[in-house]
């Protein structure tokens, strides 16, 4: 048996793989090594893992997850899966790569990822080429959930948020100014915080020109900043995972063709495709 998994900074997907080809799916948190430790991983998930699962007959691990970015930050994952998996070959990978073979498979392409956090690079159809760092979420992340979120927060502590979206979103969090400040400076996990509140952005309709104007705002950032810094960028397709790409598709197709480049895959999660690529290459 072995395990496919796609990690994000709030939520990690999970594949189980049996010999006869059957798929069990299941859902932890997320684990950004930059954020969480390798003992928080592993009591993590010996609380959130099927309490049926076989470890000890899963041969192989496939992870790949957010901010995993060097060796320092894969050995924190790594030691934390060999903890758990004791009889299984582990190999970590950034979410990234995970993004691009579920997207692109074995063809060559651009590649992004737009959830809790962003990346995006150039995919040569087996591993990342070239890629621009996103600079994480508090000097970049544009186009994010946290990005979005952040915009949202700023407005509110200003006092810039239109007076009827304000009380939906007092209604709804019954957070003052001095409480976002609390979670965001004070409080672990200050980017899946932020990020949460882009559900906000998605969900509120009593002023759509303000919402979409916060998501247009970050998506032609994200294309300046990053997309278009590319080399030949407007010569591939734009390829997408995650939630906020997803559920913002109409917008963030829109600004793509501003910045002249044809939408291909708009994808929620690369799980299924992930998986794919891995059945696919044992095959081979």
């Amino acid at each position: 048996m072995i395990i496919i998994a796609d990690g994000g900074s709030t939520k990690t997907n999970w594949c189980l793989l049996d010999d006869a080809g059957k798929k069990v799916y299941f859902n932890t948190e997320g684990y950004n090594p930059y954020f969480v430790n390798s003992e928080y991983i592993v009591n993590s998930l010996k609380k959130g893992l099927p309490k049926d699962l076989s470890y000890d007959q899963i041969v192989e691990v496939n992870y790949y997850g957010a901010g995993v970015h060097n060796d320092e930050k894969a050995n924190i994952v790594i030691e934390a899966l060999q903890q758990v998996f004791v009889n299984s070959q582990v190999f970590v990978g950034h979410d990234l790569l995970a993004a691009a073979r579920a997207l692109l498979g074995d063809q060559a392409g651009f590649a992004a990822i737009l959830g809790t956090g962003t990346n995006t690079c150039i995919y040569n159809g087996e591993d990342v080429a070239y890629n621009i760092d996103s600079a994480a979420y508090i000097l970049g992340d544009e186009g994010s959930g946290c990005y979005i979120g952040k915009k949202l927060l700023t407005d509110y502590i200003r006092g810039y948020m239109p007076e009827n979206v304000r009380e939906i979103f007092w209604e709804t969090y019954k957070l003052t100014p001095d409480d976002v400040m609390d979670a965001v400076y004070t409080k672990p996990l200050a980017n899946r915080f932020c990020a949460s509140f882009s559900k906000f952005v998605y969900d509120v309709s009593v002023d759509i020109s303000y919402s979409r104007g916060i998501v247009q705002n970050a998506f032609d950032d994200f294309f300046r900043n990053l997309v278009s810094h590319y080399p030949d960028y407007q010569n591939y397709s734009f390829n997408c995972i995650g939630s906020v790409g997803y559920n913002f598709r109409n917008v963030l197709e829109d600004t793509a063709n501003q910045y002249g480049m044809k939408v291909g895959r708009i994808v929620r999660s690369p799980i299924d495709d992930l998986v794919q690529y891995h059945i696919n290459r044992s095959a081979k």
